[in-house]
């Protein structure tokens, strides 16, 4: 699985079209092939710092996501909203049943969280 965190700083008078265009690209993400999450949230400490969490299933999926039509668009409107640098991890995730090297009966080798 493939986790992507995008911080997103927004233009505060520009906020009610930073959360339409996060609506439409999550309902349009969620949609494609190998997509398991894609959500937008508000920061706490900061109401106008969008966070991008999104899961897919493989690399290769979420490379398909990058050239969509609804991508192309977020990008294209991204700029009018955005008051600072975007920051964007990825980080590749392997369940930890899948793992074939830790032992069942060895529970403290496992990672609990």
């Amino acid at each position: 699985m493939i986790i992507v965190q995008v911080s997103v700083p927004i233009k505060p008078e520009a906020r009610e079209t930073a959360l339409d265009l996060a609506r439409r690209m999550t309902e349009a993400s969620v949609a494609e092939s190998g997509c398991i999450s894609y959500d937008f949230y508000i920061g706490l400490r900061d109401p106008n710092m969008l966070m991008i969490f999104q899961e897919w299933e493989s690399m290769s999926l979420l490379m398909n996501h990058f050239n969509t039509p609804h991508m192309e668009t977020f990008l294209e409107e991204l700029p009018q909203v955005i008051s600072g640098e975007i920051t964007t991890r990825r980080y590749a995730v392997q369940n930890i049943e899948d793992e074939t090297s830790i032992e069942e009966d060895d529970a403290s080798n496992k990672v609990i969280h």
